[in-house]
């Protein structure tokens, strides 16, 4: 009953100071809340252990994805002895090894950020702790912000492929 109080009584204050929203700063006089309920909590709980997992299956990957980048020189020669014209012999086994730590790298910053979430939301569900909260927040918009640049990177990306081979096909078929 509480509970459907606090958030009636929150649904009315932001509707009722929903045009007039200071983005400088809130007065000094004013306390901001935000009121969580228990079923919220759990579900802050429990995503905080999958972030956890997953934190941990990323940071293996990223792990493994390096000390597989070290091993490019074996993987070139083993390329060379079956296939001497392969694109990876233009690479080099330094190329290799550079691309494959960005790709570590590329698995192992979301893996910490989800892994700070996790930290900082425990932190906050347990003990209640508002500023450990806002962290865990700060480390989610980070991370979902970190794979939204990623997507526009490859949507373009793809864009850009399909593009091109359309201009290929179309160049080719007026030979």
């Amino acid at each position: 009953m509480f509970n459907k109080l606090i958030y009636v009584i929150i649904y009315l204050n932001i509707m009722d100071n929903f045009e007039e929203i200071d983005p400088v700063s809130p007065h000094e006089d004013e306390v901001e809340a935000l009121w969580i309920s228990e079923d919220v909590r759990s579900y802050l709980y429990e995503t905080a252990k999958w972030a956890k997992f997953l934190s941990i299956v990323g940071f293996v990957f990223a792990g493994m994805t390096a000390i597989g980048a070290f091993s490019a020189g074996a993987v070139l020669d083993s390329v060379s002895a079956v296939s001497p014209n392969s694109p990876l012999m233009k690479i080099g086994a330094a190329g290799l090894t550079i691309m494959y730590l960005m790709i570590a790298v590329f698995i192992f910053y979301p893996s910490y950020l989800l892994n700070k979430f996790s930290s900082a939301t425990n932190q906050a569900v347990l003990y209640a702790d508002q500023p450990s909260l806002s962290v865990a927040m700060g480390k989610m918009k980070s991370y979902f912000k970190f794979y939204g640049i990623i997507t526009i990177i490859v949507i373009a990306f793809y864009a850009f492929m399909i593009l091109a081979v359309a201009i290929g096909g179309i160049a080719l078929a007026s030979r």
